[in-house]
C-alpha cells in the first residue's frame, strides 16, 4: 500500500516541476528580469570583486563608499526594467555607469550598460532615433570628463562607443527578426483561416447543392403528377428521402467541423457511389453505372474525392441535362481510382439557377492536392464529360 501511494506523489511532483517554466513565462517581465539584477548587485558588493569591473578612462581608483553603492544599485537593479521600459532602464544604467567611472569604482555592475543598450535596441518601439541621439549626446560629455581626469587615450573612448553602437545594432536586428517572425505567424494564421473557410465552403457546396438540386428536380416533376396519386406519392417520398440524406450529410459535416461534439468522423466511401446513382435515378435521370476492380482496403482521401467527383457531376447533370442519358464509370486500379461521368446532351434543362463553377474548381483542387489529374469538358454532341484520375497510394 505504501508503494501505491508513492507513485502518484512522484507523478504529482513531476507534473509540478513541468509547470514551472510555463508559470515563469506568465510572470511580468520586470519580475523575470529582477533576479539577474540582484545577482549583479550582490557581485558588486563582494569586496573581493571590487575594482574588477569595466574600466573606461583609467580614473584613479577610490574605495567603495556610499556613491559606489548608489552606482551599483542604479546599474544592476535598473535591468529589471529593460523590457518593460527600455528607455528608463538605459537612462538609469547610464547614470550609474557615469558615477561608477568618474568615481573610479570600476564595479562589476558596469557590465549592465551593454545589456541595457542591447535591450533598448531590441525592445524600444517608438522614438528609436531620438533615443539613439540622446544617448550619444550624453556620452560625449562623459567621454570628455573621463579623458580630462583619466589617463586613457582618446581613441579608447571612440572604440567603446563603436562597441555600444554594434550592440545597439544587434538589438535592432533581434527586434526586426522578432517582428518578421510575428508577421510570418500572423500570415500563416490568416492563410490557415482562409484555407479552412475555403474547405468549409467546398464541403457545404458538395453536400447542399447535390441534395437540394435533386429535391428541386423531384419537386418539379411532382407538379405534373397530380393526376397519378401513386406516382405523386413516390415522387414526394423521394423528396423526403433526399431531404433526410441532406440532413444526415449536414450533420456529418458539422461533426467534421466540431469533432468533440459528435461521434467519430465518417468518410463517404467509393462504395456509396451506387447510392448517388440511385438518388439521381429517383430524380428522373437515366444513369448507367459500372464499376470495375476491387476497392483497396486503405485509399486515404481518394475514396472521398472519387465520391465528390461523382456527386458534383451528377448534380450538374440534373441541373443542366435533366433526363439525358448519363454514364458513370468507376475503375479501381492498383494505385489509383479512375472516375468518368458523362452526359450525351439529349436531355432538357431543369429550372434551376445556373452554376457558379465553384464545384468544378473545388474538384480540380481536391484531385490536384492528391497529385491526380482532372478534366471537365463539353462533348461534340452537346454533352459534358468529367474525368478524374485519383492516386490512392495503395499497392496492388
Amino acid at each position: 500500500m505504501t508503494g501505491l501511494r508513492e507513485v502518484p506523489a512522484r507523478w504529482r511532483r513531476l507534473d509540478t516541476a513541468a509547470r514551472w517554466p510555463v508559470r515563469w513565462q506568465r510572470l511580468d517581465p520586470v519580475v523575470r528580469d529582477l533576479p539577474f539584477g540582484l545577482l549583479l548587485l550582490a557581485m558588486s558588493l563582494v569586496p573581493a570583486l571590487h575594482r574588477h569591473g569595466t574600466d573606461l578612462g583609467a580614473v584613479a581608483e577610490r574605495p567603495f563608499d556610499v556613491s559606489a553603492a548608489v552606482a551599483a544599485v542604479l546599474e544592476s537593479l535598473s535591468l529589471a526594467l529593460r523590457r518593460r521600459w527600455p528607455v528608463i532602464c538605459l537612462a538609469l544604467v547610464s547614470l550609474g555607469f557615469a558615477v561608477d567611472q568618474l568615481g573610479g569604482y570600476h564595479l562589476v555592475a558596469g557590465t549592465a550598460l551593454p545589456l541595457a543598450v542591447l535591450s533598448a535596441g531590441a525592445h524600444l518601439d517608438r522614438h528609436r532615433r531620438v533615443a539613439a541621439v540622446a544617448f550619444t549626446a550624453a556620452y560625449v560629455p562623459l567621454a570628455l570628463a573621463l579623458y580630462r581626469y583619466g589617463t586613457e587615450p582618446a581613441g579608447e573612448f571612440l572604440t567603446f562607443y563603436l562597441v555600444l553602437v554594434l550592440v545597439w545594432g544587434v538589438g535592432a536586428w533581434l527586434r526586426a527578426t522578432r517582428a518578421a517572425e510575428a508577421d510570418r505567424r500572423l500570415r500563416v494564421a490568416e492563410e490557415s483561416r482562409a484555407a479552412e473557410r475555403t474547405r468549409i465552403a467546398r464541403e457545404l457546396h458538395d453536400v447542399v447543392t447535390h441534395h437540394v438540386t435533386a429535391m428541386i428536380v423531384q419537386a418539379e416533376a411532382a407538379r405534373y403528377l397530380t393526376a397519378a396519386p401513386d406516382r405523386l406519392d413516390s415522387a414526394l417520398s423521394s423528396v423526403t428521402d433526399t431531404g433526410r440524406r441532406a440532413v444526415n450529410d449536414l450533420r456529418h459535416l458539422l461533426d467534421l467541423l466540431d469533432p468533440g461534439h459528435g461521434a467519430g468522423a465518417r468518410t463517404p466511401a467509393a462504395g456509396r457511389i451506387r447510392g448517388l446513382v440511385e438518388q439521381a435515378r429517383q430524380a428522373g435521370q437515366d444513369v448507367d453505372f459500372s464499376e470495375e476492380g476491387v476497392p483497396a482496403e486503405s485509399t486515404g482521401s481518394a475514396d472521398l474525392v472519387a465520391y465528390r467527383v461523382v456527386q458534383e457531376a451528377l448534380t450538374n447533370a440534373l441541373k443542366h441535362a435533366q433526363g439525358a442519358r448519363t454514364s458513370v464509370r468507376v475503375r479501381h486500379g492498383g494505385r489509383e481510382i479512375t472516375v468518368e461521368v458523362g452526359t450525351d446532351g439529349s436531355g432538357g434543362r431543369a429550372k434551376v439557377p445556373a452554376g457558379s463553377g465553384r464545384g468544378l474548381a473545388g474538384l480540380r483542387e481536391r484531385v490536384g492536392v492528391l497529385g491526380g489529374e482532372f478534366r471537365a469538358e463539353p462533348g461534340p454532341d452537346g454533352g459534358f464529360t468529367v474525368r478524374a484520375r485519383i492516386p490512392s497510394g495503395s499497392a496492388s
